[in-house]
């Protein structure tokens, strides 16, 4: 599964070119004061989380959903069986941490 963040392309097609133009946007509409860092990273980077109350306000500032700011590619994604699921144990007795038998109960 892959998450795209598409904020730039969707406030470009409402005629937000700037970060400076969706922070007045967001004080303005949602009441959201964001430093200008803060707006700078959420414009050119994709997060790695967000806030609900700042995607709201996102959602509100540009008039969109929050299905015009990710982009979800559903594809499962295949893992190659690793070595260590492919051990069969030739002993069944458990081991310590240290990899040594553990007595018999």
């Amino acid at each position: 599964m892959h998450i795209g963040w598409k904020l730039r392309m969707a406030a470009a097609q409402r005629g937000v070119w700037t970060g400076a133009q969706l922070q007045r946007l967001l004080a303005e509409k949602a009441g959201l004061e964001l430093s200008s860092a803060s707006v700078s990273a959420l414009f050119t980077k994709q997060p790695s989380q967000i806030k609900l109350s700042t995607l709201i306000a996102l959602c509100t500032a540009l008039d969109c959903t929050p299905d015009d700011l990710f982009d979800i590619d559903t594809t499962p994604v295949t893992q190659p069986i690793s070595s260590k699921s492919m051990k069969v144990a030739v002993n069944d007795a458990p081991t310590s941490r240290r990899g040594r038998p553990m007595p018999p109960i």
